[in-house]
């Protein structure tokens, strides 16, 4: 397939500490189109730094399969359960890591901000959000599990806010705003 000059690799993530979803989608002008998405689980019993050492190694591996030129991450809500958002936290930090290691930026969406992309409401849950990205992916089912595809509606936010900054920029640059 040949490339535009728009093209980009996004790799989204859904991070956590049991479970980070990724979802790898191209950008070529204003099609989004699904290259592949997974899960990297971790066990609850496990040593938290052999967890967090498994998240980064697993990603790295998909980072060099996929080779994303640009990373997207949600964000951290604040969590009631302090213990599971500290895992989140760690997992996060890991995630940042394995990123900036491979050479990639990391923009971050909040749960809301991708839900607001996906449907147009913050409120929507998380089937309506599941089905808009079968539907824009054009895939025959959601995707399985949960967190991947939770990574890959990422991955769409970050795309179309990409799209609507490139026009705003291109615009300034040729003096229309």
């Amino acid at each position: 397939m040949a490339r535009g000059p728009a093209y980009v690799r996004v790799i989204g993530i859904d991070p956590g500490l049991a479970a980070v979803g990724w979802g790898v989608v191209d950008l070529d002008g204003a099609r989004v189109i699904y290259r592949g998405h997974g899960c990297v689980a971790t066990k609850a019993g496990d040593d938290v730094a052999e967890r967090l050492a498994a998240i980064r190694d697993a990603l790295s591996l998909v980072i060099t399969e996929y080779a994303p030129t640009e990373s997207a991450m949600e964000s951290l809500f604040f969590s009631r359960n302090v213990s599971s958002a500290l895992g989140v936290a760690e997992a996060r930090g890991v995630i940042r890591l394995a990123c900036r290691d491979a050479g990639l930026s990391m923009h971050e969406y909040s749960p809301n901000d991708v839900k607001k992309a996906a449907t147009g409401s913050g409120r929507s849950g998380k089937s309506e959000v599941q089905s808009f990205v079968k539907l824009v992916l054009g895939l025959g089912e959601v995707p399985r599990p949960d967190h991947a595809a939770d990574a890959l509606a990422v991955a769409i936010c970050h795309c179309q806010g990409r799209s609507i900054r490139t026009a705003l920029v291109d615009a300034t640059l040729a003096g229309r705003i």
